[in-house]
C-alpha cells in the first residue's frame, strides 16, 4: 500500500509517468492502475485487494466415508462388482448428496493404497491330508528330482471356466474381494500330471 500511495503522491506533484514508474520499479502500466484505484475509490483503493480465500477443505467425514464405501462391494442394484472412481463419485452425489470429483477419489485411493479392483483367491479344502499333498506338488516344482521332467496340462486353449466352485466372496471393510481358485471345468478333454525319473 505505502508504494501505491507514494505512486500517488508523486503524481500530484506533477511528476511525469514514466519517471514516477522509474522512481518506484514498476511498470508505467502499473502507475495508471494506481492513479485510477485512488481516483475511484480514494484512499480505499490503495489497499491490497482482499486475495481469494484457500479452496473449501472437503470435511474429514466425507474422506472417511469415501474409505468405507470403498472398502464394501457396490450396492446390489448397481449391477456393479467393483467401484471405479467415477462410479463411486457419481453414488456419493445421487444417493448421499455429496459432491466430491472423481480426482478426489482417486487421489484418497492413491493415499490410503486402496485398489478395489483387485481381487484374491481362497481355497476351502476338506481334504485332511490336503498339507501334505500340497508340499509333496510343490516340492516337485521347487525343487525337482536330479533328471526328473515334471509336466502339468490345464484345459484346453480359449475355454473360459467362470464357474467357481464356491460363491465369490464380495468386498468387506479391508479386504478384496475374493473367489475360489478352482472352478467347474469345461471343455476339457484330459488332465495329465506325470513325474517321469531317469
Amino acid at each position: 500500500m505505502a508504494l501505491r500511495a507514494r505512486i500517488v503522491l508523486w503524481s500530484a506533484e506533477g511528476r511525469r509517468r514514466k519517471h514516477i514508474a522509474e522512481l518506484a520499479g514498476v511498470a508505467p502500466l502499473t502507475v495508471d492502475r494506481c492513479k485510477a484505484r485512488y481516483a475511484e475509490r480514494g484512499v480505499a483503493g490503495l489497499e491490497d485487494k482482499r486475495r481469494g480465500g484457500s479452496r473449501t477443505q472437503v470435511p474429514p467425514k466425507v474422506r472417511a466415508r469415501v474409505i468405507a464405501l470403498t472398502r464394501m462391494s457396490p450396492p446390489a442394484d448397481s449391477g456393479l462388482s467393483h467401484w471405479s472412481t467415477r462410479t463411486l463419485a457419481d453414488h456419493l452425489k445421487r444417493r448421499e448428496g455429496i459432491l466430491v470429483s472423481w480426482h478426489y477419489v482417486a487421489r484418497i485411493w492413491r493415499e490410503e493404497n486402496l485398489k478395489p479392483h483387485r481381487s484374491g483367491t481362497f481355497k476351502i479344502s476338506k481334504d485332511p491330508a490336503f498339507a501334505e499333498k500340497v508340499a509333496d506338488v510343490v516340492g516337485l516344482y521347487l525343487a525337482p528330482p536330479g533328471g526328473a521332467v515334471v509336466l502339468s496340462v490345464d484345459e484346453k486353449t480359449q475355454v473360459q471356466a467362470l464357474d467357481q466352485t464356491q460363491p465369490v466372496v464380495p468386498v468387506a471393510f479391508a479386504v478384496t474381494e475374493r473367489r475360489t481358485h478352482d472352478y467347474v471345468r469345461h471343455g476339457t478333454t484330459n488332465l495329465f500330471a506325470e513325474r517321469h525319473d531317469r
